[in-house]
């Protein structure tokens, strides 16, 4: 049931090309790309997970990271399996990399799931990597829209941006996974390229809601001349975006220590200087409040995961300063 035909790929006698992610995989018959979700069957390139759902929660909006889209409010999260990047760190590798058990859902049987969670704003595509999910997304999300449901996408950023361009009148806000300012970290620690994930970054700010996440790794992204150089990056696109700087622990195949909890406060401090809204995630304790970047007034209370709203949700109540939050 979860066997769909692909889009975004081309033909040439039985070999055929996918070019839904940068990697542009050429896949001759029965060859799977890196994704482990796209496989050639006789010349037809097909999706392996469509509707194959690995987990199904109802999730604060802050636990994505989304900390300026609906504050405190609920979202379905949904997930499914595999990932075409490979970061030696995966936290949710079981998934991404593993053969997870699947339990099939169609489009319409999640978005009347996600109808009927009370105050539920609507559906979170993460877990695993949702763009190589592309299908089963992308008709979700057109049918959850007709329903007034907003669409999150919880993305390390690694699409086509033709794909992108298709799938983004649906999707209201992404959190998009930026993994270090530097394409020898991206090619040497998660098989990737850095420049696809900055050409996603600035066609979703064009036109949804867009937060961004950085999981620091002492000495190998910690830098703070590298962590400015990105906080420049993203306020040259746009300096309202907030940033969460997510501290590392072992996962995976990377037994490295923790993240020194003086590296993520100088992250912090690296980053502030570019951008107005700084978070830092992982820690327990740590000040996570939304304050206003003229005055310094409490605009959200964070607890956790819960969060309760003490402005109107448009400007500071105390300096009149406009506040680039959702709610």
């Amino acid at each position: 049931m979860g066997i769909k035909e692909a889009m975004y790929y081309t033909r040439d006698g039985d070999t055929v090309r996918c070019f839904l992610c940068p990697h542009a995989c050429v896949l001759k018959p029965e060859q799977t790309g890196r994704c482990s979700v796209r496989r050639n069957k006789g010349g037809v390139l097909y999706s392996l997970n469509y509707g194959e759902i690995t987990a199904c929660n109802v999730d604060p909006i802050e636990k994505k990271p989304l900390y300026h889209f609906y504050p405190g409010r609920p979202i379905l999260s949904v997930g499914s399996f595999g990932c075409n990047l490979k970061c030696g760190f995966c936290q949710n590798h079981a998934i991404a990399h593993g053969t997870p058990g699947t339990v099939f859902v169609s489009p319409g049987d999640l978005v009347s799931r996600a109808m009927s969670v009370r105050d539920n704003i609507g559906i979170a595509y993460t877990y695993n990597e949702p763009s190589i999910w592309y299908e089963y997304v992308l008709d979700t999300a057109r049918l959850a829209r007709e329903r007034v449901l907003k669409n999150v996408l919880v993305t390390n950023g690694y699409i086509g941006i033709k794909a992108l361009e298709q799938l983004l009148p649906f999707i209201d806000a992404l959190n998009i996974d930026i993994k270090a300012f530097s394409d020898d970290y991206y090619g040497s620690i998660c098989s990737g390229r850095l420049s696809p994930v900055l050409d996603t970054v600035k066609a979703a700010a064009g036109c949804c809601h867009v937060e961004v996440t950085t999981l620091v790794v002492d000495e190998l992204n910690s830098d703070t001349g590298q962590l400015e150089s990105l906080a420049e990056w993203i306020a040259g696109v746009d300096k309202h975006i907030p940033i969460h700087l997510s501290r590392y622990y072992p996962a995976y195949q990377m037994d490295r220590p923790p993240t020194r909890l003086d590296t993520m406060a100088a992250a912090k401090e690296a980053v502030k200087k570019h951008l107005e809204y700084v978070y830092i995630g992982n820690v327990a304790g740590v000040d996570n409040n939304t304050y206003c970047p003229a005055c310094d007034a409490k605009l959200v209370e964070r607890r956790g995961h819960a969060a309760r709203l003490l402005f109107d949700g448009k400007k500071c109540g105390d300096c009149g300063k406009p506040i680039s939050m959702v709610v």
